[in-house]
């Protein structure tokens, strides 16, 4: 393979900046830049140098020698000064070195993966702990990267084989005495397997959302207080706030950290009827916004809603400005007075909503074990059937086999690699 470069680190000003080295060519330049000291897991000090002897940067320089590496390759990283001018010199510098190529979108990864080092549900949650924002975020991503999901499949794959094993010994020894009926231990492994299934399945909707956020929509009458809400909850002035009636007409939305949950806030046009045709779009698309939001927020003085908003479900209504209204369980943005626990009611009611302890955290996961139940609840009823044909049954817990190998990414998986890869940054 390639010896390939890149920076690791993020982009920009910073202390320290590493630069990863992966592949054959990797020892060679280590030797280059200390001698012959080099050797694995041992922090080494170098100066880099171009080839005209120019001082670019002194280095703490680390080898790892593969297998024993993130990518199972021979792994050169460098630790620099992490200004603009000297991470472009030394990439500048390892860019004309012969043998030596700056790395693609993901490739460091690609070839953790084609060397065993990560499966492909663990290099999609890398990404995803790259990404992360909250301790959510960061949890679920964690909980994968370390194999939840492999280990997972590996668990139902082996109790799908030893079905299948059992299938295919009543069908090869058809025309002979078979000591007993396969059938009863076959029905009780797939019920056991289906089970599983549906019990992770019913996990996967807290878990992606998780990944990708939570929605609540504020909504109200115009001057009820919900872009002073949401200035208040993001300590901010992120929404334009007036007395004059309809000043929010198209939607805001702030993304905040709500005890490790993603949620975005959704600021709306108040809701009335008007001539206005831009401020009458606006109340429309507040409607629709809440309608496809996890969480509705009305705002309300009184507890009354305007009309067209008292069917919506996952809405909830909330007593605003009790600095003025004098009503205890009103919240107020002016006192701070009841805005914690608002807070809470919201993180609850999404955490009991969308329980996030699973480990289907992507669409791609749920379709394959989507389709891995269907085919084993398909073979399953096969088997319940007193003239069921053993074949079929076998060929439909193949199929359940494959989902689980694809979801790991051990068979047809090239068709999605690039995709996955594409959103990676150069240093992974």
């Amino acid at each position: 393979m390639d010896t390939i470069f890149a920076l690791a680190s993020s982009p920009g000003k910073s202390g320290v900046a590493v630069v990863r080295v992966s592949g054959p060519k990797a020892p060679d330049l280590g030797r280059q830049l200390i001698g012959d000291s080099l050797r694995p897991r041992y922090a080494h000090y170098g100066i880099i140098c171009d080839d005209d002897g120019q001082h670019i940067d002194d280095a703490l320089i680390l080898f790892f020698e593969g297998p024993k590496s993130f990518t199972g390759e021979d792994v050169l990283e460098l630790q620099i000064h992490g200004s603009i001018a000297v991470v472009s010199a030394v990439l500048a510098f390892l860019g004309a070195k012969k043998g030596l190529r700056h790395a693609e979108p993901g490739e460091f990864t690609r070839r953790a993966l084609e060397n065993n080092k990560l499966d492909l549900s663990q290099v999609e949650a890398l990404s995803d702990l790259v990404e992360a924002e909250t301790e959510g975020q960061r949890l679920q991503a964690q909980r994968v990267l370390k194999g939840g999901l492999r280990d997972r499949c590996e668990g139902w794959r082996t109790q799908l084989i030893r079905a299948v094993s059992l299938l295919e010994v009543s069908i090869d020894f058809a025309d002979e005495d078979v000591p007993e009926d396969v059938t009863p231990e076959v029905i009780e492994i797939l019920a056991v397997v289906s089970s599983s299934f549906d019990q992770e399945l019913s996990k996967s909707a807290g878990a992606e959302r998780v990944r990708t956020g939570y929605d609540v929509a504020i909504l109200g009458a115009p001057n009820v207080g919900k872009s002073s809400l949401l200035n208040y909850l993001v300590g901010r002035d992120a929404a334009i706030t007036s007395k004059i009636a309809g000043t929010t007409r198209d939607i805001i939305e702030v993304q905040m950290d709500l005890s490790g949950l993603p949620v975005t806030f959704v600021d709306t046009a108040g809701v009335r009827e008007t001539s206005d045709e831009i401020e009458r779009e606006g109340i429309k698309r507040a409607i629709m916004r809440a309608e496809e939001a996890d969480i509705a927020l009305f705002l309300s003085l009184e507890g009354d809603l305007p009309d067209g908003l008292d069917d919506m479900p996952n809405s909830y209504i909330i007593l605003t400005k009790g600095d003025i209204t004098g009503r205890d369980e009103a919240i107020s943005v002016k006192t701070g007075a009841g805005i914690d626990n608002l807070i809470d009611k919201v993180v609850t009611v999404l955490s009991e909503k969308f329980p996030s302890s699973g480990v289907l955290i992507r669409q791609r996961h749920l379709g394959a074990v989507s389709l891995a139940r269907d085919s084993v609840n398909c073979a399953l009823n096969m088997l319940q059937d007193e003239s069921a044909v053993f074949e079929l049954a076998s060929e439909e817990l193949r199929r359940a086999l494959h989902q689980l190998e694809m979801l790991v990414g051990r068979v047809d998986v090239e068709n999605i690699l690039d995709e996955i890869f594409s959103s990676f940054c150069l240093g992974k």
